[in-house]
């Protein structure tokens, strides 16, 4: 077998670590660390890839032998490595915190999924003041959204909000004005529970809602942005 047969699929099984490693996570061939592990082999086996389709370019015999196939190759073992690689790179660049929520001085508390959360390793009691300090150095912008509508309006808002964003919804209580889900990640099949919390907004006499949500992690000790970016994306949806 030629030499650059051995590159190419070197580079194809990197690529195919880095495919399953989520999916097998979710469909519990594995757990989340196994495939992190495959992950950190697909980049380790993507960069050797990346790196002898590079000495092989510059040798003319073998480059003139499959040039496309080598370059194919080249690419493939990069973008296979920059995946882990910049996965790690947001990791380091946040706090490394699961538990995120518009209100760090009175975080919306869950009721209802309790239960599903029974065996879960992260708590779902808040941290208390070093979780809030970290959360402020890295996420300042997540604050509490006031909408101009009473309590109930606001609640069938923040519940069709919640839909919209494919979560499973386990209590939407109009009584205390409450609502609970879960979000489970596309690619590892993460769950996350999500409280969404309307009151009365005492900053304009009670006549407007105070909408707060609080997202955590069942697993992991940094969810490397995911509670927060889901945070952004409903209190978007939630509008003004």
């Amino acid at each position: 077998m030629k030499p650059v047969y051995y590159v190419i699929a070197l580079a194809v099984i990197a690529a195919t670590l880095l495919l399953v490693a989520g999916p097998g996570a979710r469909m519990d061939l594995w757990d989340f660390r196994g495939g992190f592990k495959l992950m950190r082999w697909a980049a380790f086996l993507g960069l050797g890839a990346a790196a002898l389709a590079t000495v092989m370019l510059m040798v003319p015999r073998t480059r003139r032998s499959a040039p496309v196939a080598l370059v194919v190759a080249l690419v493939v073992g990069l973008g296979v490595a920059y995946v882990p690689w910049s996965g790690m790179r947001a990791a380091r660049a946040l706090p490394p915190i699961h538990d995120i929520t518009t209100d760090t001085r009175r975080p919306p508390e869950f009721v209802a999924v309790l239960p599903l959360r029974a065996d879960a390793p992260n708590p779902a009691v808040y941290g208390g003041a070093d979780i809030a300090k970290a959360q402020l150095e890295g996420y300042p912008d997540l604050r509490s959204r006031h909408l101009d509508v009473a309590p109930a309006e606001a609640f069938q808002r923040a519940e069709t909000a919640a839909r919209a964003m494919g979560w499973e919804i386990v209590a939407a209580d109009a009584a205390s004005n409450r609502i609970e889900a879960t979000a489970t990640t596309m690619w590892f099949g993460f769950k996350d529970d999500v409280v969404i919390r309307i009151e009365p907004d005492q900053a304009d006499d009670g006549r407007g809602s105070r909408i707060d949500v609080r997202s955590v992690s069942r697993v992991g000790g940094s969810d490397v942005g995911a509670n927060a970016a889901r945070i952004r994306a409903f209190l978007r949806k939630l509008g003004d």
